[in-house]
């Protein structure tokens, strides 16, 4: 039976990056993947998903071009087009994952792994290989939800990927930044979209002013919304899809997607069998150094439920790599998350929320810029944007950043390096502008417009 230093279970972003670390401190490692190698991220989630947002926001520039000088002839999307397009470039990164791997000197398993003891890993071609070390990256994987009626006629986010066409009409179940953004995209390149949410508010653990904000803001752009439903039953109509509701209604539609989260992908690992029990959502229990209650078992990634984030599980597979075998133990801080909501308009957001900031710090200084862009005062646009600055008042700390508008995920990510510093308001204050941009408005804004005193 072969031996190595180390096997991964996963070939996402967080697996990779540990087998990579790993060999590149001289461990023999391998890598078990079922399927495609970058996981999620690269296969069915973040890039993917970006480089349709990028499409589904030409819809709206070509609208503001108009206000500009521009003259176009009516622009006219194929789905086919991007579609191929874009699988082609996740084919491409596929192959810079594995040919990333062979160059570190990391042997590639193809099938599914289980375990069978903490040593002994099985392919589901009947292989068996052991390692002093294994490390569990599976990711995670979308939510079923409960069971209904005609489940079987919807999709989740993985099948929104291999829709061959472009809906006409699409019902989105789901309130979180996957439903949300997929129903943007959706909803920018020509279908009717209509979001059902359980509950009475978008994007649950986001702070609530800027949740409010960004509803406001697609519902604007055509979305619409149906809070405090959820479906009963899915059938086949004529022409399409009849989805019926809590409350009695029935909407038409041609696709149902139903985003309802992700849980960690565990089912099947062997977990039981190692005496490993997955907390009450699931997932995989590690220590700050990604170790597992048995010796020799680590995870890093959504399979672990910590930070759901592709970044995270980098930093997560890099820092086990070091520790175990780079001689350099180190843990990694899950406190400073910078993250953007890829909707449209898009949410930028890094540090506590509003909420969160006021159960530690009573005397909270909130400052805020609501406005229409300069590009909009041409395109006639008229959408507004929201920056949002948090302020502890008694030691000038900024505690956090909220903002929806253009390129607010890229704002996030320079004031999470501002944050990470410690930064007060006074050292934004005394920060240069940058003339004109929105961005300015984080420098230029002098008075608190809400004033805590808890």
């Amino acid at each position: 039976m072969e031996q190595f230093d180390l096997i991964v279970i996963g070939g996402g972003s967080g697996g990779v990056r540990a087998a990579r670390i790993a060999a590149n401190h001289g461990a023999r490692v391998a890598l078990a993947e079922e399927y495609r190698m970058g996981g999620t991220c690269v296969i069915r989630g973040c890039v993917p998903k970006k480089l349709m947002v990028y499409a589904s926001r030409f819809a709206q520039e070509f609208e503001e071009a108009a206000g500009f000088g521009w003259t176009l002839d009516a622009p006219r999307f194929d789905w086919a087009t991007l579609k191929a397009r874009r699988d082609a470039e996740v084919a491409r990164l596929e192959g810079i994952y594995r040919s990333n791997l062979g160059n570190a000197g990391v042997q590639i398993l193809e099938g599914r792994a289980t375990l069978l003891d903490r040593h002994t890993v099985a392919l589901s071609n009947g292989e068996c290989y052991q390692a002093k070390h294994i490390l569990i990256a599976t990711g995670a994987q979308p939510a079923r939800g409960p069971d209904i009626s005609g489940h079987e006629l919807a999709i989740d986010s993985n099948g929104f990927f291999d829709l061959p066409a472009l809906p006409r009409r699409v019902v989105v179940q789901g309130a979180g930044y996957i439903a949300l953004e997929l129903a943007c995209v959706l909803q920018l390149l020509g279908a009717k979209v209509t979001v059902l949410v359980r509950g009475e508010q978008i994007l649950r653990g986001f702070d609530n002013e800027m949740r409010q904000h960004l509803q406001a803001e697609m519902a604007h752009s055509g979305l619409q919304f149906r809070f405090g439903r959820e479906v009963q039953a899915i059938a086949r109509a004529q022409g399409g899809l009849q989805v019926q509701l809590d409350n009695g209604d029935v909407l038409d539609t041609d696709c149902v997607l139903r985003a309802l989260g992700r849980v960690p992908n565990t089912s099947g690992l062997g977990l039981d069998t190692l005496g490993i029990a997955l907390d009450a959502q699931g997932a995989i229990p590690v220590d700050d150094f990604s170790q597992t209650t048995v010796p020799g078992i680590y995870a890093v990634g959504d399979v672990t439920n910590r930070v759901n984030l592709t970044p995270m599980a980098i930093r997560e597979g890099h820092a086990f790599a070091d520790t175990v075998f780079g001689g350099t133990p180190r843990r990694v801080d899950h406190t400073l998350v910078p993250t953007a909501v890829f909707t449209t308009p898009e949410a930028g957001v890094v540090g506590l929320t509003e909420e969160q900031a006021l159960k530690t710090h009573p005397h909270l200084d909130v400052y805020r810029a609501v406005f229409r862009p300069l590009k909009a005062t041409l395109s006639g646009h008229t959408g507004k944007m929201l920056l949002k600055l948090l302020v502890d008042r008694d030691t000038d700390r900024v505690l956090g950043f909220h903002a929806v508008g253009p390129d607010t995920g890229e704002m996030a990510q320079l004031v999470g390096v501002a944050l990470q510093l410690q930064a007060t308001k006074a050292a934004l204050d005394a920060t240069l502008a940058v003339h004109p941009t929105a961005a300015e408005e984080l420098v230029t804004m002098r008075t608190p417009a809400v004033r805590h005193n808890l």
